[in-house]
């Protein structure tokens, strides 16, 4: 049989599709602070880590689909410099058909966290946060021990991450990116010189916002923002998710 690659608009569809289906478990789990019927109470305070700090643990997922099509969708087309801006324009004409998902290589930083139908798990200790990605089985850490930034971080898909307080929002910076990875499904493009800054704020016990700083003078002319929203999913759990390109479209859809 004859494989292909399923183009952009039918592998975004067939994903969501399948992951929309997909039954996520559904585990009572102590310690969710619930309402009188005994459902999760999304709008209860914040919990505290054991330093006092607030406790960003949970799954996550995205509340809205808009920044896995355009991550600059706050502010309108990005500030590109003309080289990415001709490749941006090269990799929306052919329908994103190179992008690195599509060969089972990492939705990276951000673009991980922005899948609408792929949660994440964060845990959080004392010296490192880390986040789980259901999608791949992926992960990052966030450092979080006072570290700085090594001298040589040698450059990765999900960068080097050091994160501090700033009163109860986690201020996490990160570098050391390669430029292989794409800032959204229709291909923002990046260099290996950004920097990214994320601001992690838990509004309450159901909702996480995330304002991200994308600063990379080599892809853009100045630093540029989107200010994402996160929603709980409570009294639940990651599933293995294992990325198989080998497969063709009769079998995939299957």
């Amino acid at each position: 049989m004859t494989r292909r690659l399923v183009p952009l608009a039918g592998f975004s569809i067939l994903f969501l599709a399948a992951t929309a289906s997909a039954q996520w478990l559904n585990i009572p789990l102590p310690g969710t602070p619930r309402t009188a019927d005994g459902k999760p109470d999304l709008s209860a305070p914040v919990q505290k880590a054991p330093d006092g700090k607030p406790d960003l643990s949970g799954i996550w997922r995205a509340a809205d689909g808009k920044y896995l099509t355009n991550i600059a969708a706050d502010e309108g087309e990005p500030p590109f410099q003309p080289w990415a801006a001709a490749l941006y324009k090269e990799r929306v004409d052919n329908q994103g058909k190179d992008r690195p998902s599509g060969r089972c290589l990492p939705h990276a930083v951000p673009d991980n966290m922005m899948v609408r139908s792929g949660p994440f798990k964060i845990i959080q200790t004392p010296g490192v946060i880390v986040l789980l990605f259901e999608e791949f089985n992926h992960f990052r850490q966030l450092f979080t021990d006072g570290r700085g930034f090594p001298e040589r971080a040698e450059p990765s898909w999900f960068g080097y991450s050091i994160g501090k307080w700033d009163g109860n929002t986690l201020v996490v910076e990160t570098i050391g990116f390669h430029d292989r990875s794409w800032l959204d499904n229709p291909g923002h493009p990046h260099s290996d010189a950004m920097r990214v800054t994320e601001r992690f704020t838990r509004r309450d016990f159901g909702h996480l916002d995330i304002h991200i700083t994308i600063d990379d003078p080599k892809a853009y002319t100045r630093p540029w923002s989107a200010n994402a929203r996160f929603e709980l999913m409570p009294d639940s759990e990651l599933l293995e998710s294992i990325c198989e390109n080998e497969k063709d479209y009769e079998h995939t859809i299957r």
